[in-house]
């Protein structure tokens, strides 16, 4: 048996010392990977880590805040140092611009009345920080014999259920920030795939579903660990598995 086939597998999770990246962080390292687990707060996350451990999993903090190109690129620069090589990179990382509440309380999401800098501060993580870590990331995945590229969107970045008036956005409160965030994760999916589908390289947009988390102030219906399961099932993809789909529980989620 090669080396390559038997050497231990490596997976990056941002955002994870809390809610469905340390969910997933769990997930993957019951797995038996060695997992990297992503957080601003370095200090949250070592004890993130350090309670994943506690259960036999092989867990690390990193230090990584998704916004700051500078601790992305240490972040690099720690993995290809310690490992020289990422199998999975779960973009994780996100923030809703509304604070711990829940979605029925988020009127500053609306439309007419956002303000644009929380929607520039919303795409600054959920999208642009999701292009920061996964360029970084690439070399290093590029040495994964199979890398998969997992990042973390919602329900409520399908069109096709949001505009539908029966649908079961209907009844919620229009959102200029997250949901567009969303959105353009979506189509960032979609593009990564196209040019990275030849070389092997398969990304898929995970929806986990509504996840009592701190991000909805714990209203979500589903758990930590029924949310996280969708993006492990995309982090562990065998050889014919999609690439450049959005997927939840249940299957394909419409775009």
């Amino acid at each position: 048996m090669s080396a390559e086939a038997t050497r231990q597998k490596v997976a990056l999770v941002t955002g994870a010392n809390k809610g469905i990246g340390r969910g997933v962080a769990g997930q993957l390292a019951t797995l038996g990977m060695t997992v990297l687990l992503g957080a601003r707060d370095l200090r949250r996350g070592e004890e993130a880590a350090a309670a994943l451990r506690t259960t036999g999993g092989d867990v690390h903090a990193v230090s990584l805040d998704v916004t700051d190109p500078d601790s992305v690129h240490r972040a690099a620069e720690y993995v290809d140092e310690r490992f020289g090589y990422l199998d999975e990179l779960v973009n994780n990382a996100g923030i809703t611009g509304s604070g711990q509440i829940s979605p029925a309380d988020a009127h500053d999401q609306v439309p007419s009345a956002v303000d644009p800098d929380m929607v520039r501060a919303v795409f600054e993580t959920n999208v642009f920080g999701v292009i920061s870590v996964t360029n970084a990331m690439l070399p290093l995945l590029r040495r994964s014999s199979a890398p998969r590229v997992v990042n973390v969107s919602s329900h409520a970045a399908s069109l096709a259920l949001a505009s539908d008036p029966e649908g079961p956005f209907a009844s919620l409160l229009p959102s200029a920030a997250y949901s567009p965030s969303k959105n353009a994760l979506n189509a960032l999916t979609v593009q990564y795939a196209n040019e990275l589908r030849k070389e092997g390289v398969l990304v898929n947009a995970a929806a986990p579903g509504y996840v009592d988390t701190d991000s909805n102030n714990h209203t979500g219906l589903l758990t930590v660990a029924q949310g996280a399961a969708v993006v492990v099932r995309l982090a562990t993809l065998g050889p014919d598995g999609p690439t450049a789909g959005f997927f939840g529980e249940n299957g394909p989620v419409p775009w």
